[in-house]
């Protein structure tokens, strides 16, 4: 008797081992199956270039580094925490990266400035108006270090303490030829990773990236998009992300990428968050549309969410061209313009890699996808994910 006793309690045990294996199998098996991202972005409040990604059933999103740009690193932190916290996946890693550019100062840009004259925009060094007015709201210029009370309300989670270059390593290392960096703010954390590893960028799968301009102009009639085609009528080479951070643009490109695809600011000119899109985005009653109806400030081109929307559906893509693709690092006139070739015309001693860059998209597809994404329910973080914000 004591040894069927014992018999059964064996056989029960190896029953109940069988079936939480197989119930972890089949986990495993679905998040080995999704798309891997680490989003690396300038945050400036709750939005879709980042939520689309969360949004997708089939995207895994490791974590979400940090960079300045067109806000500080601090305050984009605690906007990405109190965005994850809203909408339940603070389970996602938010993971500080370059507070400053790696050569690019605020005191360098006052004296390019004062030589080549003014730019239209400088992100977090935004510290005077616009001389020749705007419709949207006026820069809200503080010291780097400096958290403004946030419209979506302040974090309650802290952030990584890992820096955001050593977690792009480990994490294209973790899961070789499987994690796209979808770059949607200045290089300067991408650059940093590729110094420390020479191997992270073949490591990756691949780079997808919005920064740089071609030959962007005005497409719609509206009065902001009048507005925004200001800053490229007489500098059309010039664009934000690689111009806070020239140097890391270049280091960036210059790395050995499997794949690279580039989303200039061209695209973006057919596209505005209008009061009726923001609308249709929305329309559900979840807690990621009540925070983004509340926040969003409408006019603005779709720069960051055309990068994320073509890596989610390359066939948005409309019109592309490859090729190689540099910056201008001379402190000169040009300091931060964007530099291309096609293949037949490209300089022979050039390090850098083919790239599809992104002329025009399919607008009212990329709208629907956003519409779609942004009205859904939020995935669940995964089950065997830990929390990885902490109480402060």
């Amino acid at each position: 008797m004591k040894s069927n006793s014992v018999r059964c309690r064996l056989l029960s045990t190896v029953f109940m081992l069988g079936l939480a294996v197989a119930a972890t199998v089949p986990l495993r098996a679905q998040a080995e199956g999704k798309r891997k991202v680490i989003i690396d972005d300038d945050v400036g409040g709750p939005r879709a270039a980042q939520l689309m990604a969360i949004q997708s059933p089939d995207v895994e999103v490791l974590g979400i580094t940090i960079v300045s740009g067109s806000t500080w690193r601090d305050e984009n932190i605690a906007h990405a925490l109190r965005t994850l916290e809203v909408i339940g996946r603070s389970d996602i890693p938010v993971v500080p990266g370059s507070a400053f550019p790696l050569l690019n100062t605020q005191e360098t840009t006052r004296r390019w400035e004062a030589l080549y004259g003014k730019l239209f925009y400088k992100g977090a060094w935004m510290d005077e108006k616009w001389p020749d007015g705007t419709i949207q709201s006026q820069p809200n210029y503080h010291a780097h270090d400096v958290v403004p009370p946030l419209p979506e309300g302040m974090p309650h989670t802290r952030s990584s303490t890992e820096i955001a270059a050593n977690f792009m390593i480990r994490k294209v290392h973790e899961f070789p030829g499987q994690v796209t960096i979808l770059a949607t703010g200045p290089m300067t954390n991408v650059a940093l990773a590729i110094s420390l590893d020479p191997t992270f960028a073949e490591t990756a799968k691949e780079i997808v990236y919005m920064g740089g301009s071609l030959n962007p102009h005005q497409v719609l009639p509206s009065k902001s998009a009048e507005q925004f085609a200001r800053e490229y009528i007489n500098s059309p080479r010039l664009e934000f992300n690689f111009r806070w951070d020239p140097e890391a643009a270049k280091i960036a490109l210059r790395a050995p990428w499997k794949h690279i695809v580039m989303v200039p600011a061209d695209p973006s000119t057919a596209t505005e968050l209008s009061a009726r899109l923001l609308n249709d985005m929305t329309r559900a009653n979840t807690p990621l549309t009540q925070m983004v109806k509340k926040v969003t400030e409408t006019g603005f081109p779709l720069w960051d969410e055309l990068a994320t929307a073509v890596w989610l559906d390359p066939t948005l893509i409309s019109k592309s061209d490859q090729l190689f693709v540099s910056i201008d690092t001379d402190f000169g006139a040009g300091y931060g313009n964007t530099l291309s070739w096609p293949a037949a015309y490209a300089p022979p001693g050039l390090i850098a890699s083919p790239t599809t860059v992104v002329r025009e998209v399919n607008v009212p597809a990329f709208e629907k996808l956003m519409i779609k994404l942004m009205n859904q329910p939020t995935p669940p973080a995964p089950k065997a994910a830990e929390a990885v914000g902490t109480k402060p």
